[in-house]
């Protein structure tokens, strides 16, 4: 029965691959550049880093790539001038951060926002190896004094192509990586949001409207949706929230607490941002490390801008800044 069941699931693998198809070589546009040209005070420096999901693929215009959403809605939001740089990667896995982070810490970004994990799941990376090497990244960003967002892996269990009993494998996996990322990211100083099923369940609603003609990939729509996302954590990692949300609500069902109680519930909660908090002055209890659980309030949509030129001035700002 073993074996039976080892060969369905070698021929559904199989299947989803080929509805799938291969990744293009064309890579998608780059979002990099200057945001929200003309608002005051010094820019947001913002670097992403990770994966397909976080580079965009399969849109054909830069302004509808998460990145331009994302910087795009936090100048509107922050009122903020937002300097925004990618270095994700169609097809990267967690084992791939390291060069990335390599590249974005000479730039020394407010905020670092990961997007990381589905691609260890089609590879079948253990849970263990893959969250080491996100550990190590996170690490990394947060002592050079960057912020970092993590969004944690996807539920693959909501992708079309993907028959029953894999199904089933692919959401347990995603799941099991998800709540490791969750604890590892929270323990090294990051945040987390959840993205469970694929951003939320207007994804299993829409999927024709939500997923991109791979129906892997997000389309369009689903970049939005993912930028909707990420927004307020992103808002939030950079003390950028407004007053009346700074403490959690219990009527919107936040609050603290353990790591891996709190962890459990983000698995299933699509939006659900964990960060580390303290209870009595102790980052720890009982149960391990307290964190505090938000739901933290979608904004409307932003329409993506393009990125703007780099002009003198803020050449000398991030300059001046880099020196010190």
């Amino acid at each position: 029965m073993g074996a039976s069941l080892y060969g369905v699931l070698v021929l559904e693998a199989r299947w989803a691959r080929r509805i799938i198809g291969e990744t293009s070589n064309t890579p998608p546009p780059d979002p990099s550049g200057w945001y929200g040209r003309g608002r005051p005070g010094p820019a947001v420096k913002v670097a992403l880093l990770g994966d397909s999901s976080m580079a965009g693929y399969g849109v054909d215009r830069v302004e509808e790539t998460p990145g331009a959403l994302l910087a795009s809605g936090l100048a509107e939001r922050a009122h903020r001038r937002v300097h925004l740089r990618s270095y994700a990667v169609v097809g990267a896995m967690s084992s791939d951060l390291g060069p990335q982070v390599d590249r974005a810490l000479p730039t020394e970004p407010d905020v670092a926002v990961i997007l990381v994990g589905a691609n260890d799941v089609k590879n079948l990376v253990r849970p263990s190896a893959s969250v080491r090497h996100l550990s190590e990244a996170v690490r990394r960003l947060h002592e050079s004094g960057t912020a970092v967002l993590v969004g944690t892996c996807p539920d693959l269990g909501t992708v079309k192509p993907i028959a029953p009993p894999l199904k089933q494998l692919a959401r347990s996996w995603s799941r099991r990586i998800a709540a490791a990322q969750t604890i590892a990211v929270v323990e090294e100083g990051g945040r987390t949001v959840s993205l469970a099923s694929i951003l939320g369940p207007e994804f299993a609603a829409a999927p024709a409207l939500l997923f991109g003609p791979d129906q892997f990939h997000p389309s369009v729509s689903g970049y939005r949706s993912l930028a909707q996302v990420l927004l307020p954590s992103t808002l939030a990692a950079l003390g950028l929230i407004p007053d009346d949300e700074t403490e959690p609500e219990a009527f919107r069902g936040e609050g603290v607490l353990p790591i891996t109680t709190a962890a459990i519930q983000a698995v299933n909660i699509p939006g659900t941002e964990l960060d580390g908090t303290q209870v009595g002055g102790a980052r720890r209890g009982v149960r391990g490390l307290w964190v505090e659980l938000r739901h933290r309030r979608r904004h409307p949509g932003t329409e993506g801008e393009a990125p703007g030129e780099q002009e003198e001035d803020d050449l000398q700002q991030i300059q001046g800044e880099a020196n010190g």
